[in-house]
Protein backbone atom coordinates (compact mmCIF):
# COMPACT_ATOMS: atom_id res chain seq x y z
CA UNK A 1 0.00 0.00 0.00
CA UNK A 2 1.43 3.35 -1.04
CA UNK A 3 0.87 6.14 1.47
CA UNK A 4 0.11 9.68 0.40
CA UNK A 5 2.59 12.44 1.19
CA UNK A 6 1.18 15.62 2.75
CA UNK A 7 2.60 19.16 2.87
CA UNK A 8 2.48 20.46 6.46
CA UNK A 9 4.60 23.37 7.65
CA UNK A 10 5.43 23.31 11.38
CA UNK A 11 4.94 27.09 11.68
CA UNK A 12 1.32 26.80 10.50
CA UNK A 13 0.52 23.46 12.14
CA UNK A 14 -2.97 23.49 13.69
CA UNK A 15 -1.92 21.12 16.50
CA UNK A 16 1.41 22.80 17.23
CA UNK A 17 0.13 24.18 20.55
CA UNK A 18 -0.47 20.59 21.74
CA UNK A 19 2.97 19.40 20.64
CA UNK A 20 6.24 19.32 22.55
CA UNK A 21 7.69 21.22 19.58
CA UNK A 22 5.63 24.28 20.58
CA UNK A 23 8.68 25.39 22.59
CA UNK A 24 10.85 25.79 19.46
CA UNK A 25 11.66 29.13 17.85
CA UNK A 26 10.55 29.96 14.29
CA UNK A 27 13.97 29.32 12.74
CA UNK A 28 14.11 25.91 14.43
CA UNK A 29 10.60 25.12 13.19
CA UNK A 30 11.59 26.14 9.66
CA UNK A 31 14.53 23.75 9.80
CA UNK A 32 12.28 20.95 11.02
CA UNK A 33 9.78 21.62 8.22
CA UNK A 34 12.62 21.31 5.71
CA UNK A 35 13.85 17.99 7.12
CA UNK A 36 10.63 16.15 7.94
CA UNK A 37 8.21 14.17 5.79
CA UNK A 38 4.45 14.05 6.43
CA UNK A 39 2.39 11.04 5.44
CA UNK A 40 -1.29 10.07 5.48
CA UNK A 41 -1.66 6.53 6.85
CA UNK A 42 -4.70 4.29 6.56
CA UNK A 43 -6.28 2.60 9.56
CA UNK A 44 -4.35 -0.47 10.72
CA UNK A 45 -0.91 0.54 9.42
CA UNK A 46 2.15 0.21 11.68
CA UNK A 47 4.41 3.22 12.25
CA UNK A 48 7.11 1.15 13.97
CA UNK A 49 7.50 -2.34 15.40
CA UNK A 50 8.61 -3.46 18.83
CA UNK A 51 12.24 -4.60 18.77
CA UNK A 52 13.30 -2.50 15.75
CA UNK A 53 15.91 0.25 15.79
CA UNK A 54 14.60 3.85 15.82
CA UNK A 55 15.18 5.74 12.60
CA UNK A 56 13.38 8.89 13.74
CA UNK A 57 10.45 10.24 15.72
CA UNK A 58 6.78 10.57 14.83
CA UNK A 59 4.57 13.59 15.57
CA UNK A 60 0.82 13.03 15.19
CA UNK A 61 -1.02 15.72 13.25
CA UNK A 62 -4.43 14.03 13.09
CA UNK A 63 -5.93 10.69 14.05
CA UNK A 64 -5.29 8.12 16.79
CA UNK A 65 -2.52 5.56 17.26
CA UNK A 66 -2.46 2.64 19.67
CA UNK A 67 0.85 1.91 21.34
CA UNK A 68 1.14 -1.66 22.59
CA UNK A 69 3.51 -4.35 23.80
CA UNK A 70 3.14 -8.01 22.90
CA UNK A 71 3.38 -10.46 25.81
CA UNK A 72 4.93 -13.92 25.86
CA UNK A 73 1.47 -15.39 25.33
CA UNK A 74 1.10 -13.42 22.09
CA UNK A 75 -1.54 -11.07 23.54
CA UNK A 76 -1.20 -7.33 23.07
CA UNK A 77 -1.27 -4.97 26.04
CA UNK A 78 -2.23 -1.47 24.92
CA UNK A 79 -0.42 1.08 27.06
CA UNK A 80 -1.32 4.33 25.29
CA UNK A 81 -3.74 5.83 22.79
CA UNK A 82 -1.80 8.65 21.15
CA UNK A 83 -3.64 11.69 19.77
CA UNK A 84 -3.01 14.99 17.96
CA UNK A 85 0.29 16.60 18.92
CA UNK A 86 1.74 13.53 20.65
CA UNK A 87 5.35 12.61 19.93
CA UNK A 88 6.20 8.92 19.55
CA UNK A 89 9.54 7.15 19.56
CA UNK A 90 11.68 9.82 21.22
CA UNK A 91 12.40 7.84 24.40
CA UNK A 92 13.99 4.97 22.46
CA UNK A 93 15.85 7.55 20.36
CA UNK A 94 17.31 9.37 23.38
CA UNK A 95 18.25 6.15 25.18
CA UNK A 96 19.65 4.63 21.94
CA UNK A 97 17.61 1.45 22.41
CA UNK A 98 15.23 -0.59 20.28
CA UNK A 99 11.58 0.40 20.25
CA UNK A 100 10.04 -1.34 23.32
CA UNK A 101 6.54 -1.10 21.79
CA UNK A 102 4.63 -1.16 18.50
CA UNK A 103 2.60 1.81 17.20
CA UNK A 104 -0.38 1.15 14.92
CA UNK A 105 -2.99 3.55 13.55
CA UNK A 106 -6.53 3.15 14.91
CA UNK A 107 -8.01 5.31 12.17
CA UNK A 108 -6.85 7.29 9.15
CA UNK A 109 -3.96 9.29 10.58
CA UNK A 110 -1.56 12.00 9.41
CA UNK A 111 1.94 11.73 10.84
CA UNK A 112 5.09 13.84 10.50
CA UNK A 113 8.39 11.91 10.61
CA UNK A 114 11.63 13.59 11.69
CA UNK A 115 14.76 11.52 10.85
CA UNK A 116 17.08 10.59 13.72
CA UNK A 117 20.03 12.81 12.80
CA UNK A 118 17.81 15.86 12.29
CA UNK A 119 15.96 15.25 15.57
CA UNK A 120 19.24 14.84 17.51
CA UNK A 121 20.53 18.04 15.90
CA UNK A 122 17.38 19.86 17.03
CA UNK A 123 18.00 18.63 20.58
CA UNK A 124 21.59 19.86 20.41
CA UNK A 125 20.43 23.28 19.19
CA UNK A 126 17.57 23.66 21.68
CA UNK A 127 18.48 23.10 25.31
CA UNK A 128 14.88 23.98 26.22
CA UNK A 129 13.49 21.11 24.14
CA UNK A 130 16.13 18.72 25.54
CA UNK A 131 15.19 19.58 29.12
CA UNK A 132 11.47 19.36 28.34
CA UNK A 133 11.72 15.91 26.76
CA UNK A 134 13.91 14.59 29.58
CA UNK A 135 11.42 15.91 32.12
CA UNK A 136 8.49 14.47 30.15
CA UNK A 137 10.17 11.08 29.82
CA UNK A 138 10.74 10.86 33.57
CA UNK A 139 7.22 12.09 34.32
CA UNK A 140 5.61 9.67 31.85
CA UNK A 141 7.56 6.76 33.32
CA UNK A 142 6.39 7.66 36.82
CA UNK A 143 2.78 8.09 35.73
CA UNK A 144 2.85 4.84 33.75
CA UNK A 145 4.35 2.90 36.67
CA UNK A 146 1.80 4.29 39.10
CA UNK A 147 -1.09 3.72 36.69
CA UNK A 148 -0.10 0.13 35.95
CA UNK A 149 0.32 -0.59 39.67
CA UNK A 150 -3.03 0.96 40.56
CA UNK A 151 -4.85 -0.74 37.70
CA UNK A 152 -3.32 -4.13 38.48
CA UNK A 153 -4.71 -3.94 42.01
CA UNK A 154 -8.24 -3.08 40.91
CA UNK A 155 -11.00 -5.55 39.95
CA UNK A 156 -11.86 -5.69 36.23
CA UNK A 157 -15.08 -3.68 36.71
CA UNK A 158 -13.10 -0.82 38.28
CA UNK A 159 -10.32 -1.05 35.68
CA UNK A 160 -12.85 -0.65 32.89
CA UNK A 161 -14.30 2.46 34.54
CA UNK A 162 -10.82 4.00 34.91
CA UNK A 163 -10.00 3.16 31.29
CA UNK A 164 -13.19 4.74 29.94
CA UNK A 165 -12.52 7.92 31.93
CA UNK A 166 -8.98 8.14 30.53
CA UNK A 167 -10.17 7.47 26.98
CA UNK A 168 -12.86 10.13 27.35
CA UNK A 169 -10.07 12.68 27.81
CA UNK A 170 -8.09 11.25 24.88
CA UNK A 171 -11.06 11.41 22.50
CA UNK A 172 -12.29 14.71 23.94
CA UNK A 173 -10.65 16.68 21.13
CA UNK A 174 -13.10 15.02 18.76
CA UNK A 175 -16.26 15.78 20.74
CA UNK A 176 -19.44 15.64 18.67
CA UNK A 177 -21.76 18.60 18.30
CA UNK A 178 -23.74 18.01 21.50
CA UNK A 179 -20.53 18.04 23.51
CA UNK A 180 -20.44 14.33 24.30
CA UNK A 181 -17.37 12.27 23.51
CA UNK A 182 -17.34 9.13 21.37
CA UNK A 183 -14.72 6.50 22.19
CA UNK A 184 -14.09 4.61 18.96
CA UNK A 185 -12.28 1.32 19.65
CA UNK A 186 -12.87 -2.32 18.86
CA UNK A 187 -13.93 -4.44 21.82
CA UNK A 188 -10.70 -6.41 21.46
CA UNK A 189 -8.56 -3.26 21.69
CA UNK A 190 -10.53 -2.02 24.69
CA UNK A 191 -10.14 -5.42 26.38
CA UNK A 192 -6.37 -5.24 25.73
CA UNK A 193 -6.19 -1.87 27.48
CA UNK A 194 -8.19 -3.08 30.47
CA UNK A 195 -6.32 -6.39 30.59
CA UNK A 196 -9.25 -8.78 30.40
CA UNK A 197 -10.98 -11.19 28.04
CA UNK A 198 -13.15 -9.70 25.29
CA UNK A 199 -16.17 -11.68 26.53
CA UNK A 200 -15.76 -10.23 30.03
CA UNK A 201 -15.48 -6.72 28.61
CA UNK A 202 -18.65 -7.09 26.53
CA UNK A 203 -20.56 -8.31 29.59
CA UNK A 204 -19.35 -5.38 31.71
CA UNK A 205 -20.20 -2.85 28.98
CA UNK A 206 -23.71 -4.31 28.91
CA UNK A 207 -23.93 -3.81 32.69
CA UNK A 208 -22.68 -0.23 32.39
CA UNK A 209 -25.29 0.45 29.71
CA UNK A 210 -28.06 -0.98 31.89
CA UNK A 211 -26.89 1.29 34.73
CA UNK A 212 -26.98 4.38 32.50
CA UNK A 213 -23.25 4.96 32.73
CA UNK A 214 -22.66 4.70 28.97
CA UNK A 215 -24.40 4.47 25.63
CA UNK A 216 -23.04 2.47 22.73
CA UNK A 217 -23.72 2.10 19.04
CA UNK A 218 -21.57 -0.38 17.15
CA UNK A 219 -18.02 0.06 18.41
CA UNK A 220 -18.59 3.65 19.58
CA UNK A 221 -19.10 4.37 23.29
CA UNK A 222 -20.38 7.58 24.93
CA UNK A 223 -19.82 8.28 28.59
CA UNK A 224 -23.19 9.46 29.90
CA UNK A 225 -22.52 9.57 33.66
CA UNK A 226 -18.93 10.58 34.41
CA UNK A 227 -19.55 10.92 38.15
CA UNK A 228 -21.07 7.45 38.17
CA UNK A 229 -17.97 6.03 36.46
CA UNK A 230 -15.71 7.79 38.97
CA UNK A 231 -17.68 6.09 41.75
CA UNK A 232 -17.41 2.68 40.04
CA UNK A 233 -13.68 3.24 39.49
CA UNK A 234 -13.27 3.86 43.22
CA UNK A 235 -11.31 7.06 42.57
CA UNK A 236 -11.01 9.57 45.40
Amino acid sequence: MKNKRVDLACEQCTVRKFSRFAILQNDELNEMTYNKTCTAYKKGQVLFHEGTRPLGVFCLHGGKVKVYKTGYDGKDQIIQIAKNGDLLGYRAMISDEMYPVTAETLEDTTVCFIPKNDFIQTLDDSSELSRLLLKEACKDLGVMTESLTNLAQKPVRERLAVTLLMLKDTYGVDAVENGSVEINLTREDLANIVGTATETLIRLLHDYKEEGLIESKGRKIKVMDEKGLVKVANIY
